[in-house]
Parts: structure tokens; sequence; C-alpha cells
């Protein structure tokens, strides 16, 4: 798995993920448990969905090679 989620991507899944599982402990529902889903994404770096798209966020750094 190559890392395909960029700093900026991270912070917005972390807190959309927190989100969702306050929300759902605070209606007392199920749903927020699909908070996970991002906060997972962000620990382990890569995003399926967008690996099966080919789309990244994270910036490459060229190097050069002499």
């Amino acid at each position: 798995m190559k890392a395909n989620i960029g700093s900026s991507d991270k912070v917005i899944r972390l807190i959309l993920g927190v989100v969702i599982i306050v929300l759902g402990f605070y209606f007392n529902s199920w749903w927020g448990v699909i908070g996970l889903v991002p906060i997972i994404t962000v620990v382990i770096n890569f995003c399926p969905i967008y690996g099966i798209l080919g789309i990244s966020t994270n910036k490459k750094i060229k190097t050069e090679k002499l």
C-alpha cells in the first residue's frame, strides 16, 4: 500500500471521524461506528477508494539522482 493521503486530508478525516463518533454517542446510535472509518484511514495513511480511483493527496517530493 502506497501512502495516498496528504496532511490536510488527514486533519479533515480525523475531525470528521471524531464528529461522527460524538454524534453517534449523543443520539445513542450505532451510526457513530462509521466514524472509525476515516480515523482508520488516517492511521494506515491509505484510502482504498483513492487507490481504486487513482487519486492521491500526498505530496510527492522529487529527488534528483546524480
